[in-house]
This record gives structure tokens, C-alpha cells and sequence, in this order.
């Protein structure tokens, strides 16, 4: 049987819910969905709220570079890092308005590793935000 390890960085936001950061299984290291919040505080990098928590205004480009470093933080708390990803679901809640920001951003960051990615629209995500991205990783 094989002995899994769980994984919480210090330095990536908090977990919204009962769910570590990441799992280690053999080789491989499993990212939960990580999104752009920022750690110890419900501030959410480029998003604007109104009193009853609906978004008012965002930038998706603020929430990419806020997201890949969150998702930095976790592969290197981990003993991985950003070239070891192998593999990436991007969700983002609005397709036509975001992606080609998104697509720009993300080619900046994966010019010299290029994981297998796959992007999805949802309708919404747990929390106020507009993009979120589940990572493999190999150790």
C-alpha cells in the first residue's frame, strides 16, 4: 500500500476547506485547487467587492501572476518547483474575456517548461475569483 504524505505550505493562502494544499504519492505531487488569494487574509489580488461579497470589478491578469506564485509556493514547500509540473487544469470563469490575457501570462511563465494543460470555463468558483488551477508535479 502506498503511504501518502500531505502537504501545507506557509506560505500559500489557507485551504477554503478540509483539503491539504497538495499529496505526495510516489513520485508525484498533486496540487489541490490553488487559487489567487493572498495567505492570512481574505484579500483577493486584483478583485473588487461590493458589502455583500459579489465582485464588482477584477483583473485577470493580477490574479494569474498572484495564482503561479501561490502555485511556486506549494511546489517548493513540497520539494518540487515550477519546472517539475507536468501537468495543468486551468478553470477561469469567464472564457471569452479572459483568455487571451490568461494565455499571454501563462506563456511567460511556462516558456521553458511546457506541462500538458487543459482550461476549462466555470460558471463560479469557491470564493470570489475568476481563474484557479489543479497541478501535477513530479518530485
Amino acid at each position: 500500500m502506498q503511504n501518502n504524505e500531505s502537504i501545507n505550505s506557509s506560505s500559500a493562502p489557507e485551504p477554503v476547506g478540509l483539503y491539504p494544499h497538495a499529496v505526495k504519492a510516489g513520485n508525484l505531487l498533486f496540487l489541490s485547487g490553488v487559487g489567487p488569494r493572498e495567505r492570512g487574509s481574505k484579500k483577493i489580488p486584483g478583485v473588487e467587492l461590493d458589502e455583500s461579497g459579489n465582485i464588482l470589478s477584477y483583473d485577470i491578469a493580477e490574479q494569474c501572476h498572484s495564482v503561479f506564485r501561490n502555485i511556486k509556493y506549494i511546489l517548493e514547500d513540497a520539494g518540487s518547483d515550477w519546472n517539475k509540473l507536468v501537468d495543468v487544469t486551468v478553470f477561469l470563469t469567464n472564457m471569452k474575456s479572459d483568455f487571451e490575457v490568461y494565455n499571454k501570462i501563462y506563456t511567460e511563465y511556462f516558456k521553458d517548461n511546457q506541462p500538458c494543460r487543459t482550461t476549462i470555463e466555470v460558471k463560479s468558483l469557491p470564493t470570489p475569483i475568476a481563474i484557479e488551477l489543479k497541478c501535477i508535479a513530479v518530485l
